[in-house]
């Protein structure tokens, strides 16, 4: 006999939605306070239901979705899909934070050199210390 879900943890629903890779992740982030259901945060088990509003940063990115259904296992990525619907807001967001990531210059770019060799660790040492610091002959 299937009987469908009521109500489920939030950390089974994040792992199930895919949002998470493991459980043990999700329950993770519930624990430091992460994440929230309905404007509240909330701890592991906390139990969602349709309808309910849940918010986390994934990355640097505030993502908001509302819980469309529950699921016991977690399936293949199109049927997690079906779980959620994710706020306009939010997918402005993401977007607007991907193309921020690809305009963004490449730090490996604006590296003039190489890394310095031992000769120039030297001679860098040498110009900031001086000869005359190191090896004072003075009787003070």
């Amino acid at each position: 006999m299937n009987v469908a879900l009521q109500r489920q943890r939030i950390d089974k629903w994040l792992w199930a939605a895919r949002f998470y890779k493991t459980r043990g992740l999700a329950s993770e982030d519930l624990g430091l306070g992460r994440v929230r259901v309905n404007g509240l945060v909330c701890k592991a088990s906390r139990e969602v239901q349709m309808g309910d509003r849940v918010e986390w940063r994934q990355g640097s990115v505030l993502r908001e979705v509302e819980v469309l259904g529950l699921s016991a296992q977690r399936g293949p990525a199109p049927a997690a899909q079906l779980l959620y619907r994710e706020s306009e807001e939010s997918v402005q967001r993401r977007a607007a934070q991907a193309e921020a990531h690809r305009l963004a210059p490449e730090p490996a770019h604006t590296l003039t050199q190489g890394r310095p060799t031992k000769r120039d660790r030297r001679d860098q040492r040498a110009l900031t210390q001086g000869w005359n610091e190191r090896w004072s002959a003075s009787a003070d």
